[in-house]
């Protein structure tokens, strides 16, 4: 198993996540999972990832009673805070101490906030919850040994945060792939971090299995370039090839995934520039893009003053895959701002150098948010 070196602390390279659990008649299959974490934990892994709200609130105190048979002081636990439904957002206190009792601890090793996104914000910024401040709090106490958040935001909100609240945080979670790198700005989020001196962890890897496998002829090629390597571990190798980069998260619902990134952590193997550009290649063919520039040009003239390239990114991550990050994103605005605003004028595509049919698309995304399920944000009041 690599490891890596975070204040002192030798933490593995490979961070087993606790949202995808097997699962029984719509429970935790705790047989299956025991026998899963016990191989991990024996062969070296010795980071667990898990959260207020996987599986319907039992994955901590299913990964607490799991990791008790072992010495504490020979993993380390990370869970978040539920900060992105406001009810849980003004009790910090009575939450934190649910979640140190259904994991059977003294202490988090690692804590972050939850899902820092638009949606989120500004139950984090509330000074009456005091989320932010309660939890410094509880690390100065000794009960959080490392701070840190997890985001799912856009760059403009992602930067919100990180001014505000950036100094208190020892280390950040983001959703990183060669796939995100450009669709859910992970770019631009890896070189912020990685200037501010803040390490970051790694989660959806392989997006939930949709990097875990490609068509037969792209398998092809991978497979000649590597062929000690399964497809599931090019995005790992890819990982590999930056900077700042520490505990990288895996969701193993099964021993056979679990086997695999066990062989592929065993060395570090990073990518070189041709393989690099193979990997990128594929991946970027896996969705037929719209060719927006983001040069702003359809800004304008736009007389409901919509920032038209921002949706035209979310339909982009949309049009790969449903986003719940694009609904978020978009349930945060206000319904003004809302690409459900446009009246169809077209005068964003008169001017669009790309000759992309703007009012189309938008309605488009409009259709594919409104069947996406997940957290519902309240309809906002224009000013």
């Amino acid at each position: 198993m690599n490891y890596v070196t975070f204040k002192g602390l030798k933490l593995s390279a490979l961070g087993y996540g606790a949202m995808r659990l097997p699962t029984k008649d719509g429970a935790i299959d705790t047989e299956t999972a025991d026998a899963i974490v016990k191989r991990a934990y024996d062969s070296g892994i010795n980071y667990f990832d898990t959260a207020y709200g996987y599986h319907a609130g039992e994955s901590e105190r299913f990964i607490g009673k799991s990791l008790s048979r072992f010495p504490r002081d020979s993993w380390y636990l990370a869970s978040k805070f539920p900060g992105y439904e406001k009810r849980n957002a003004c009790r910090p206190a009575e939450i934190f101490e649910e979640q140190i009792q259904k994991c059977g601890v003294n202490y988090f090793d690692f804590y972050m906030l939850h899902n820092v996104c638009e949606y989120t914000l500004n139950n984090y910024f509330n000074e009456d919850f005091g989320v932010e401040k309660y939890l410094v709090e509880q690390k100065k106490a000794g009960r959080i040994k490392h701070l840190g958040f997890s985001v799912h935001a856009r760059t403009d909100a992602f930067m919100q945060f990180l001014d505000r609240f950036g100094d208190d945080m020892e280390f950040c979670q983001i959703q990183l792939n060669a796939l995100d790198w450009t669709l859910q700005d992970a770019k631009l989020k890896h070189e912020a971090l990685t200037q501010r001196g803040i390490p970051i962890w790694v989660m959806e890897p392989v997006r939930g299995g949709q990097l875990a496998s490609f068509s037969e002829e792209k398998e092809a090629k991978l497979k000649a370039a590597r062929t000690d390597d399964s497809i599931a571990a090019w995005t790992f190798r890819w990982l590999q090839t930056l900077p700042n980069i520490g505990v990288i998260l895996s969701g193993m619902t099964t021993m056979e995934q679990l086997e695999d990134n066990l062989k592929t952590f065993g060395e570090s193997k990073p990518l070189n520039p041709e393989e690099v550009a193979l990997y990128t290649g594929i991946v970027s063919g896996l969705a037929e893009l719209l060719p927006c520039t983001g040069c702003r040009y359809c800004c304008p003239g736009c007389p409901k003053n919509l920032d038209i390239p921002k949706f035209l990114a979310l339909y982009n991550d949309c049009h790969f895959t449903p986003s719940l990050v694009a609904k978020m994103v978009i349930d945060a605005m206000k319904p003004s701002q809302r690409p459900s605003a446009c009246i169809s004028c077209g005068k964003c595509t008169e001017i669009c150098p790309q000759g992309i049919n703007i009012p189309e698309v938008l309605k488009e995304l409009v259709e594919i948010v409104a069947g996406i399920k997940g957290f519902v944000a309240p309809i906002g009041e224009d000013d």
